[in-house]
């Protein structure tokens, strides 16, 4: 059997590899689990909104928490991405199916999922956390789910707390004054990470996943990601594809050579995740972008309705715009005003 030369365990330096230490977010931490503890005791929890840039640890610090209060306090914790569960019906299937009791998405109508999950959750003697991760996609895809995810303690005999996370900081700022009167939500901010935390971040992750390395190369692979956003995720991917790179020359350290040999390969992250997740209107939209490059608003909805054989309204078609907008994928740079008034010009970022 051929010994490895690099790596000791390249799932460290997976996006999803949650480590038992996460540097430079110990006071997050201890917030979240302040916030969280009265529903150990029963009592209803603080709800928490979670906000800052890509990459920052706030999914990352969340899912720690749940850990430990899933280990040590009783408390049943369910973690949900708004990507894949984008209305509320979706969301109380999904909460049924975590807490044992399967409730089908189709055929049934939101009273009865419902009623269904209050059953479901009186059964259950521990207090409930919902974390809902990227939630602007629930927000922009059901506007009312907010207000009926909030009513779930007027139902329910166990204390539910809600965990909010996204990388927009005005996200509730157009909901309904009914919601906004509910949340009741205490704000934790994630800032991006400076140059030393980010080395800090990626050398607890280096010690894992290789056999030896030059801390030369960690600063590096540090650099790199803080220039591209501060996403930790680019950091792991240098580390990753420089792991691979020292493989392919037989080496037995991770050296500076290989992590300068595959930084221009490594961009910043979350645009290719975000595009992966786009409906298909929105799909078609940055197309036409990619070849306009700058265009109205009215004429890139003519296009848009020349390559989608059911096109949406206009009204629908400017809150696409509006949430590729809030993403960051597209720039709504100015108004150029004409003969019928003003008009929006749309860039791709």
């Amino acid at each position: 059997m051929i010994e490895p030369k690099i790596f000791k365990n390249e799932e460290v330096l997976t996006p999803e590899y949650l480590p038992d230490f996460l540097p430079h977010r110990e006071d997050k931490i201890k917030q979240l689990a302040e916030n969280l503890l009265p529903a150990a005791e029963k009592r209803i929890p603080q709800n928490t909104f979670i906000f800052g840039p890509p990459g920052t640890g706030k999914t990352a610090c969340a899912k720690f928490v749940f850990r430990e209060f899933e280990e040590y306090s009783g408390i049943k914790t369910i973690y949900i991405n708004c990507w894949d569960y984008k209305t509320i019906t979706a969301i109380f299937s999904k909460i049924s199916s975590e807490l044992g009791g399967f409730v089908q998405r189709r055929g049934l109508s939101k009273d009865e999922i419902l009623e269904r999950l209050v059953e479901i959750c009186n059964k259950l003697n521990k207090g409930l956390v919902v974390c809902l991760d990227e939630v602007d996609q629930l927000v922009f895809h059901d506007d009312s789910a907010l207000y009926d995810l909030l009513r779930l303690n007027q139902y329910v005999k166990i204390p539910i707390g809600l965990i909010f996370i996204s990388n927009n900081q005005f996200v509730f700022s157009n909901v309904d004054a009914r919601v906004k009167s509910s949340l009741n939500i205490e704000e934790i901010e994630f800032k991006p990470y400076s140059l030393l935390e980010m080395k800090d971040i990626l050398e607890e992750r280096a010690k894992l996943a290789f056999i030896a390395f030059e801390n030369a190369a960690i600063l590096l692979a540090a650099n790199h990601a803080v220039q591209n956003g501060g996403d930790v995720r680019v950091g792991l991917e240098c580390l990753m594809k420089a792991g691979r790179q020292a493989e392919k020359e037989n080496s037995n350290k991770l050296l500076v050579s290989h992590v300068k040999a595959i930084l221009q390969t490594v961009k910043p992250v979350k645009p290719e995740i975000l595009k992966e997740r786009l409906n298909l209107d929105e799909k078609i939209i940055l197309q036409i972008l990619d070849e306009k490059k700058r265009i109205f608003t009215d004429e890139l909805y003519s296009e848009y309705c020349k390559k989608i054989e059911c096109p949406v309204s206009e009204r629908r078609f400017r809150d696409f715009l509006n949430h590729l907008e809030e993403i960051n994928l597209i720039k709504i740079v100015g108004r150029k005003r004409g003969v019928v008034g003003r008009k929006r010009i749309v860039v791709k970022n």
